[in-house]
């Protein structure tokens, strides 16, 4: 029942996350707005995600070694969850390290006047989200192989 309870909870945190990755991604390429809306939509962001989402990231990471301990007898899928971790603590050093410094100055930026280097920070910063949305979504495949690997043996001792 732990394993279970512990195997969800990291599957429903991990798709968040990734989730959140991925929807940025999609529906937000910043290349195609004026620097007034860039600025708006990025201050917008970094104040509703940039203390929630690597609180977020850091739990699923935890509950994934918490199921890679309880999985410690299938070695197969043992390793794919270890690996899971792997790229989402890759993913969250990249948002530490490469993402939040330049929100940090991106947040404290006046809408109607971003400075002449604007573009050159958000093109950065697409970059190193676009890397961590990589690898998060690899993270997150791994995390569901291994849910699979544990289905597929659950099957075969049946």
């Amino acid at each position: 029942m732990a394993r279970s309870l512990v195997a969800f909870s990291s599957l429903l945190l991990a798709s968040l996350v990734v989730g959140t990755m991925f929807g940025i991604w999609l529906g937000y390429n910043p290349s195609e707005l004026s620097p007034g809306a860039y600025v708006e939509l990025q201050q917008h962001a970094i104040r509703a995600l940039n203390v929630t989402m690597p609180v977020l990231g850091a739990v699923t990471s935890l509950l994934t070694l918490a199921w890679a301990v309880l999985a410690r007898r299938n070695h197969r899928q043992a390793m794919l969850l270890l690996a899971a971790i792997g790229c989402f603590v890759a993913a969250g050093l990249v948002t530490r390290f490469l993402n939040q410094p330049i929100n940090a100055i991106v947040i404290t930026w006046p809408p109607a006047a971003p400075p002449s280097n604007w573009m050159e920070l958000r093109d950065e910063w697409w970059r190193w989200h676009i890397l961590r949305t990589v690898v998060g979504l690899v993270g997150l495949s791994l995390l569901i192989t291994a849910t699979f690997v544990a289905n597929a043996l659950q099957t075969a001792r049946r």
